[in-house]
């Protein structure tokens, strides 16, 4: 998601890179603080972050790599980034913010639309959608346990592990909604481009200058936007399942 711009320290990194950082260093703060509730830093969560961490983003990524290689593409085979490995998937500060935040990323998938076998807007959506839908899927999966009752059975107390399934489907469905914000560089902002007609080039690029900032008033002036529809999905989840 960031791109290093040579040398080393505080003076090397992109503006980008130095606004995530203070973002980063103020929600840790925000966690030590809020964890005396509780909440943030309980077992239960804890152990549903390093699962999301160590297994849904490396999904969520593979799903994209999976969905270019099925349309043709073999750029993510050829990088390393066609696995479930989640060694070649962590962003770790993308990972910090999963911990702190409830939302984060892994590394972006690479792929070229030049080498699929279809539209490429078409292909670009399905792409960009793969990954999202892979946290839906799993927020899926994790209900159905709850609801069956499988994962009451082993040796963890029942109560510790509803905690960690409610951790878990509830982070999965944030990440199904965060990343489909029609911003770059989220999956999102790739369906949008795809759906619009004529050259998006321009605009492409104006957003992503400004993206990471959008982002980020968006997670604290506007926080509606991603909870509202989250609370609706999870509910929706909950009562089909």
């Amino acid at each position: 998601m960031y791109r290093g711009s040579g040398g080393r320290g505080w003076q090397a990194l992109t503006t980008n890179q130095k606004i995530a950082v203070v973002v980063v260093g103020l929600l840790v703060l925000y966690a030590i603080v809020a964890s005396g509730s509780g909440g943030l830093l309980s077992p239960a969560r804890l152990l549903a972050v390093a699962t999301i961490v160590l297994v849904a983003l490396p999904v969520h990524e593979f799903a994209h790599a999976a969905t270019a290689v099925a349309l043709g593409d073999d750029t993510p085979r050829r990088q390393g980034r066609f696995t479930l490995n989640p060694l070649v998937h962590i962003d770790p500060l993308g990972a910090l913010l999963i911990l702190v935040a409830n939302f984060g990323w892994a590394r972006p998938v690479e792929w070229n639309p030049r080498y699929i076998r279809i539209d490429r807007r078409l292909g670009s959506i399905l792409v960009a959608a793969a990954g999202p839908f892979s946290n839906l899927l799993l927020a899926f999966l994790g209900i159905l346990l709850l609801k069956s009752g499988i994962g009451l059975q082993g040796p963890l107390p029942a109560y510790f592990v509803v905690q960690f399934l409610n951790f878990f489907v509830n982070i999965n469905v944030l990440l199904f909604v965060f990343n489909l914000i029609p911003v770059p560089p989220l999956d999102g902002s790739h369906v949008l481009f795809a759906l619009l007609p004529g050259d998006t080039y321009r605009l492409q690029m104006q957003l992503s200058q400004y993206g990471f900032l959008i982002l980020m008033a968006i997670i604290f002036l506007a926080p509606g936007l991603i909870r509202i529809p989250t609370g609706i999905i999870l509910r929706a989840l909950y009562s089909f399942v």
